[in-house]
């Protein structure tokens, strides 16, 4: 297997293989039932992380992160605080065509057609994780809003019925212009799997790209380049 030199590649790798690992004794599960509640707790306080707290956030989730959830789903909500404007941020997470800029796992991404709602891309994911492609439509891109929400309709993985939203809001953060990124999703369980093992992986997931998308985000922003916007 090609070794991923990040250390989020080899952090998420590392813990799809404990699972896998775990799961060829017996049914995955967490240590203790103080996991459990914990985790439970975690999800709703609608994202609260370390990087900060999601008070200020609520209000954004009750607002923009609405999902149906299906008894055989589960769904949950994380948050980031970066320390770039909105504007520059948004300029790498509005790019459905170009995923990679800041998804560390993606390694090609071609996008069927106008780049529009609805428009299609294949994604090519990197070697050595769970999965070699991905069908992505885009549902939503509001370059006013700063909304974008993408629903996974194929693949070679096992994250079926997947769809995400994800929304930039403007903050201060250490006195200079911040952006709240919140991000959101629903998946189907997959068969033999607990909704608390199919969320730990696809949470870790999701916080490996908004560590990226900070980093690439908080050097922009010293640099102080922001690529312009072409709206549809």
């Amino acid at each position: 297997m090609r070794v991923i030199g990040r250390p989020e590649v080899l952090l998420l790798l590392l813990l799809w293989r404990v699972i896998a690992e775990r799961r060829n004794i017996a049914k995955v599960r967490f240590k203790n039932r103080e996991q459990v509640k914990e985790r439970r707790r975690r999800r709703k306080m609608n994202g609260n992380n370390k990087n900060g707290g999601g008070g200020g956030a609520s209000e954004y989730i009750r607002r923009h992160h609405r999902h149906e959830l299906k008894d055989h789903q589960c769904s949950s909500t994380l948050v980031r605080h970066i320390k770039a404007p909105v504007h520059l941020v948004w300029s790498l997470v509005r790019r459905f065509d170009q995923p990679q800029k800041y998804k560390p796992f993606v390694s090609r991404c071609v996008v069927q057609g106008n780049l529009e709602i609805g428009s299609l891309r294949e994604v090519d994911v990197k070697s050595g994780l769970p999965a070699t492609t991905s069908t992505e439509r885009l549902e939503l891109l509001d370059d006013d809003e700063h909304l974008l929400s993408i629903k996974i309709i194929g693949g070679d993985h096992r994250l079926r019925n997947y769809s995400s939203i994800i929304s930039l809001h403007p903050e201060i953060v250490d006195g200079r212009p911040g952006t709240v990124v919140i991000e959101s999703f629903v998946v189907d369980v997959p068969e033999g799997n607990t909704k608390d093992e199919t969320c730990y992986f696809v949470e870790a997931l999701i916080q490996c790209n908004l560590k990226s998308l900070c980093d690439v985000s908080e050097r922009l922003a010293v640099q102080d380049h922001t690529e312009p916007i072409d709206r549809l």
